[in-house]
């Protein structure tokens, strides 16, 4: 599985033609094969960004997504709403069951395993 993670600055006096190009790329990119998950979210700390999750089954579905025109015009109207820099992060993520006959040296204990408190 591959994990994008991106964080978009938006100009606050055209964060409506943001949501709007967000939602519509969301919408039209869920409906892609290999698309696990796909949305934006607003950042608590600051409302005039816009954090991008995608969740993809493989890279070679990724790239096909880099590809399609939904994304060309998604990069194209861009601009107008953004600003200043994109950041994103893109990760590997492995399964515990595709990784079941990895040596145990390769894992951490569950006593060393960061804890979420919520």
């Amino acid at each position: 599985m591959i994990i994008v993670h991106g964080v978009i600055p938006i100009v606050p006096e055209r964060r409506k033609r943001a949501l709007q190009l967000a939602r519509e790329m969301s919408d039209a990119t869920q409906l892609e094969r290999g698309c696990i998950s796909y949305d934006f979210y607003v950042g608590l700390q600051d409302p005039n960004a816009l954090v991008l999750f995608q969740e993809w089954e493989t890279m070679e579905a990724l790239m096909r997504h880099y590809q399609t025109e939904h994304m060309k015009v998604f990069m194209d109207a861009l601009p107008e709403v953004v600003s200043g820099e994109i950041n994103t992060r893109r990760f590997a993520v492995q399964t515990m069951e595709a990784t079941a006959n990895e040596p145990e040296e390769n894992y951490v204990s569950e006593s060393e395993a960061p804890r979420i408190v919520h």
